[in-house]
């Protein structure tokens, strides 16, 4: 198929924030470098939160002061504040991620604040670019995640309703990439494709993105069904390996080897090395001392 998708690797940064194992910044560096030679061109290199709450993304300056600019590349940092979105604007991200979330439950406990007040915050954050560009140097572009769109921990269900009415509000403030997630892995094809379509009528000028976790093992086919939902753009992370520290039960994200795996048998262009990938997989299955879960990790491509 002549159709691209663009598969986004966050791997260091949400595959790496839920592990026991604390990584030293270089070699989360390398991990970066690794899969930005297996194919990575956008890639979630850092988050900027405190180090207290998540020890595992701590010295986010020192990664992407190792991490020069480079034409082609785009190094991502989250942020959950406009405190990290500062500490952002002080490194060399190429882009920054604001996470939101879908519910007040999850809210308060990732960040403090509940839904309205993130899409204030956010609605700062953005009067503050608009201020700033008159000013020199250059400003990383501006994405948005939303947490929780299928469920969350502890508010339970999330309606299509809730979903569409919070996509609205964030693409009013001129948000043209929005993301949503299933942090906690419990959606399924068919809200997939409702929860798109829904979000594509409240949002019809904005980039959608999808986030989904494998806990349940929905991953690859809610990936399927955004993919023919349209969606061209998804996160995965390598290995599989990750989670978030707030979300209880939560499991890694879909694994970047086996999604490249399914769009390339399918026709669909990734522009990923797959075998690199899998390298890769096992490579940081043995820095963070247990096998990376992912199905290509252990079982390798086809044809071999």
């Amino acid at each position: 198929m002549s159709r691209p998708i663009t598969i986004v690797e966050v791997g260091p940064r949400d595959g790496l924030q839920n592990e026991t194992a604390l990584l030293e910044p270089a070699v989360r560096v390398d991990l970066i470098r690794r899969l930005e030679a297996a194919g990575a061109r956008r890639i979630e290199a850092v988050s900027f939160v405190h180090p207290k709450y998540v020890p595992q993304m701590a010295g986010a300056e020192e990664v992407m002061a190792a991490l020069p600019k480079e034409p082609g590349r785009s190094r991502i940092g989250l942020v959950l504040n406009g405190k990290g979105y500062d500490r952002a604007l002080g490194t060399a991200v190429d882009e920054v991620n604001v996470a939101l979330s879908a519910t007040d439950g999850f809210g308060l406990k990732n960040q403090g604040l509940t839904v309205d007040q993130q899409v204030q915050m956010l609605a700062d954050i953005m009067a503050g670019r608009q201020n700033a560009e008159g000013s020199p140097g250059a400003t990383p572009s501006l994405s948005a995640t939303l947490s929780c769109v299928w469920g969350c921990p502890f508010d339970g269900e999330v309606s299509t309703d809730q979903v569409a009415e919070l996509v609205g509000r964030i693409a009013a403030l001129g948000m043209a990439e929005i993301a949503l997630a299933d942090t906690i892995g419990v959606g399924d094809p068919w809200s997939v494709t409702r929860k798109v379509e829904a979000a594509r009528k409240a949002a019809p000028d904005a980039v959608l993105r999808l986030h989904f976790h494998d806990t349940r093992n929905t991953g690859l086919a809610n990936a399927h069904a955004g993919v023919e939902a349209g969606v061209d753009v998804l996160d995965a992370s390598v290995g599989g390996i990750g989670g978030c520290p707030f979300a209880p039960g939560a499991t890694g994200n879909i694994a970047t080897e086996d999604l490249v795996y399914m769009l390339e048998r399918a026709g669909y262009s990734t522009g990923y090395d797959l075998d690199a990938l899998i390298g890769t997989a096992r490579w940081i299955g043995g820095k963070i001392g247990r096998p990376a879960p992912s199905a290509l990790s252990r079982a390798g491509g086809w044809p071999t």
